[in-house]
């Protein structure tokens, strides 16, 4: 699947560094923010949204420092931060003060440091959060994201990794895609780049979801993939408890990446949050409803409930 009618790859240089983006629609401005993988960007994460959402909302996507067309550079001590510091940065050059944030995977996780943070950088009103929380698991897909070599085969098994469904690896077409990004100039260098620590140096300490979700004033979506490899099941729960005006949807048969897996389902989702943020700001979110999947719910956080 590509890009349909009325998506526009535009770029914008962000304090000397090219920022590739993908841009649709007009209204309240949404922005997309992709994962981590190997072979990761705007386009491959967010294809089968970009143009749903844009129906109502301007949807801006862009692919993160090191990912997709944008700029090939490295942050050896603060790698988060510097991409944070480069969206902020992005969204005040195109004159965006205030959107609704949807991040998957990386995207979500830094949504969350940002906005957890003690002086947080993102201008989000409301975020939705997908496939961005509770404790990494350490198994031999979690291995396949970060071992990779760069080879064909190496891609294919980051791909079981990501899905629910066995239809995506056996995809070659779908793969190779993948792997032709993961492996164009300075692509791979720029997050094999991580691994690297001088000689005698410690490992780094395995990332930790916790923070402190109570800072959260804004709506908030938490979404998980019931058929998730890498993250523990009943996580978005837990993190939607902490916050305020949480709440949580699973998605069945999607795994870490269900706006690919499930786009239907997961557009409706994202449809039925940013609509209600919207329209208010200042009522308590009820529970959002997907009509074709009876338990994709948005669960409001359960201290809310009367």
């Amino acid at each position: 699947m590509r890009l349909g009618v009325g998506v526009q790859r535009r770029t914008l240089v962000v304090d000397g560094l090219v920022t590739s983006y993908l841009e649709a629609g007009a209204g309240e401005p949404v922005v997309l923010l992709h994962g981590g993988e190997f072979g990761a960007g705007a386009e491959v994460g967010w294809e089968r949204t970009i143009g749903v959402l844009a129906e109502r909302y301007r949807v801006i996507a862009p692919d993160m420092l090191g990912f997709g067309e944008s700029a090939k550079v490295v942050d050896f001590t603060d790698g988060r931060g510097m991409r944070i510091r480069h969206i902020a940065r992005f969204l005040a050059l195109l004159g965006v003060e205030s959107a609704h944030f949807v991040g998957n995977s990386m995207g979500a996780v830094n949504m969350f440091a940002d906005i957890t943070s003690a002086a947080p950088r993102l201008p989000m009103r409301s975020m939705v959060t997908i496939c961005g929380g509770g404790e990494i698991q350490s198994n031999e897909h979690m291995r396949a994201l970060y071992d990779y070599d760069a080879t064909p085969e190496a891609m294919r098994r980051i791909v079981i990794a990501l899905f629910h469904s066995d239809k995506y690896p056996a995809d070659e077409e779908y793969v190779r895609r993948r792997y032709e990004a993961s492996v164009a100039p300075g692509a791979w260098e720029a997050l094999a780049a991580a691994r690297f620590r001088r000689p005698g140096a410690d490992a780094p300490p395995a990332p930790s979801s916790r923070r402190a979700y109570e800072r959260i004033s804004i709506p908030a979506l938490v979404v998980e993939g019931g058929g998730d490899k890498l993250l523990p099941p009943g996580w978005a729960a837990e993190i939607a408890g902490a916050i305020a005006l949480g709440r949580h949807a699973v998605v069945p048969e999607a795994g870490h990446c269900p706006q690919i897996e499930q786009p239907e389902v997961v557009n409706e989702l994202l449809l039925a949050f940013l609509d209600e943020q919207s329209r208010t700001e200042s009522e308590s979110p009820a529970p959002v409803r997907v009509a074709n999947a009876s338990s994709a719910v948005a669960e409001p956080n359960r201290k809310d409930r009367t």
